[in-house]
Order: C-alpha cells, then sequence, then structure tokens
C-alpha cells in the first residue's frame, strides 16, 4: 500500500470507527425529501451505454496503432435486505462489457466483466451514507480461466461537517489485479440550495442542478478504470505482443446529462462531452496505449422500487 493510500484508509476507518461508536453516518445529497423519498429502495436496476466516438492511438512509440472507437454497456440488478434501522444487506450482479472497433491493430477487441455485489451499507433517502462492498467475479476477454477472477472492493462513509449542509466522504478501494492495489477516493458534498448543490466526490464528481422537481441537470466527470485477463495480445509494435496479460483500461470523462424521473419508478439520463483519455495500461509489461480526446454520448435507464 502507498503512503497516500495508507492515509486515506486511516482515515476511512477512523471515521468508520466514530460512525459505528456514536452518531450515524448520513448522506442527504439532494433537497428536503417528500414522504416518498423516505422511503429506501428493496430493488434496483440499472443499465447503461456509452459510444465514445473514434479517434487516434498516440503514444510517441505506438504509431502503428491508427484509430479506434469504444461501445461500453452495463446491467445491473441489486436487493437490499434490511438488517436493522437504516442497515442492509445488499446483493446483486452485475455484467459490462466494452467493445472496441477501428484499426485491427492487435489490440483487445472487447473486455467484459461478470460479477456478484456483496455490500453492507447504511441508506438513508435511498441514498448509502456509509458501505462495505466486495464484486468478485471474471474479468476476461474472450477465454474464462481461473486467473480471470479478481476480488475489487470499495468501502466508504460519509460524516456532516455543517449540519444538513456540507458532507465529507472518505473512502478506498482496490483489487488484485488493480494498479495501485489499494486507491483512495473520497471528496465534498456541498448543499448550496435546494436545488443547486456540489458532489464532489471521486471518482463521479458532478455540479448539480433541479431544473423541475423531475429534471435534473449535472456538469460531471467519470474516471473509470478496471482490470482485464487478456488473451492474446500481439501488435505490430515489438513491444506490445504479450499472452495472458494484465490490461488496466480506463477511460475518462468529462460532460453533461439530463435526468427525467417524471414515471415513477424509472428514471431516464442522457448525456454526452468527451471522453479526454482512453487508455490500455499493460502495467505489469510497462507498456500502454492512449488514444486522443475524442466525443461520446450516453443513455441510461434506472429503476427503484
Amino acid at each position: 500500500m502507498n503512503r497516500i493510500s495508507l492515509v486515506f484508509a486511516t482515515l476511512f476507518f477512523t471515521a468508520v470507527g466514530l460512525a459505528f461508536g456514536g452518531t450515524e453516518p448520513v448522506l442527504q445529497a439532494s433537497p428536503s425529501p417528500t414522504p416518498n423519498e423516505e422511503k429506501n429502495s428493496n430493488d434496483i436496476f440499472e443499465a447503461e451505454g456509452v459510444v465514445t466516438f473514434d479517434s487516434d492511438f498516440r503514444n510517441d512509440h505506438l504509431d502503428k496503432l491508427g484509430n479506434g472507437d469504444s461501445k461500453y454497456s452495463d446491467f445491473s440488478y441489486d436487493h437490499r435486505f434490511s438488517i436493522t434501522g437504516n442497515w442492509y444487506l445488499r446483493l446483486g450482479g452485475e455484467y459490462e462489457r466494452f467493445d472496441f472497433g477501428g484499426t485491427d491493430n492487435g489490440l483487445p477487441d472487447h473486455l467484459q466483466a461478470a460479477y456478484a455485489h456483496l455490500a453492507y451499507e447504511y441508506v438513508v433517502h435511498d441514498h448509502a451514507g456509509a458501505s462495505v462492498e466486495v464484486d468478485p467475479g471474471i474479468y476476461w476477454e474472450n477465454h474464462v480461466s481461473g486467473d480471470a477472477f479478481d476480488i475489487p472492493w470499495k468501502m466508504f462513509v460519509s460524516f456532516p461537517l455543517k449540519k444538513d449542509k456540507i458532507f465529507g466522504v472518505i473512502g478506498v478501494g482496490g483489487s488484485l489485479y488493480q494498479d495501485p492495489i489499494v486507491a483512495p477516493g473520497g471528496g465534498l458534498i456541498w448543499l448550496f440550495t435546494d436545488k443547486f448543490r456540489l458532489e464532489g466526490v471521486f471518482p463521479r464528481p458532478a455540479l448539480v442542478y433541479d431544473i423541475t422537481d423531475n429534471l435534473e441537470f449535472r456538469v460531471l466527470g467519470n474516471l473509470f478504470y478496471e482490470s482485464f485477463r487478456t488473451d492474446d495480445v500481439i501488435t505490430p509494435e515489438k513491444k506490445l505482443q504479450l499472452h495472458n496479460a494484465i490490461v488496466q483500461y480506463n477511460e475518462d470523462r468529462a460532460g453533461v446529462q439530463l435526468a427525467f424521473d417524471g414515471f415513477k419508478p424509472f428514471k431516464f439520463i442522457a448525456g454526452g462531452g468527451y471522453t479526454v483519455l482512453r487508455e490500455f495500461d499493460f502495467f505489469r509489461a510497462s507498456e500502454r496505449a492512449k488514444l486522443d480526446p475524442a466525443p461520446y454520448v450516453n443513455f441510461s435507464i434506472e429503476a427503484r422500487f
């Protein structure tokens, strides 16, 4: 564990100790709730699609990889089991997949993952204020094998800094095939008004404005990192010819989106912006393949009931 991660982990467990030993953790990232919003959902379904358009590979020594685009799809379902008070056990599963087009350059055509959700969390107004979660499953390219199994995990706690106004969030997460193995997260939630707030929590910070009770506008970022076991990676570059290697793929996005939840229990989300960075990081072989920025669009649907 590096020094930064150790500091964040220490702060996290200190905050968890305070939360579990005294005041309950609280997270309210929305205006004062209506009676319906006071109820926590038992079932959560989400489906998302993201398309990042074509751009060129830009590595100095990997100039034969051409260009590429990417398509991301994700489906998940979870059920919350009430344990005591606001504490819940959340169980479910998720399947996600990247498909890559463009130049046939030997890099993966797709990457995919299927894994379980096992979480213990404190839920207020349908938002988790503290959580410990593990996502055991397989993260692979084409062929499933024992060494494609990974156990990503994450934990966080939120706590009030100024009552009903400002909240801090401290978290940490990691996995067997992540680089670094442990990394920090967290940030600040600031409710400026009933309609305008900052959700400055990494890896998904956002500035949010509620246009109406059912229509929300966001300026947001998304730092997506996930690791997969690949098959054969044979590119035109001699330095990038690997077998059974781990790749950490990431997409760093910045954009805007609209969300409409006027047809309960559904929420419809559409947005777009720029994928600032896409990268295949074969960190164990010290080789990377990066793409130039490109525009993206995304669509998703959520249901909570």
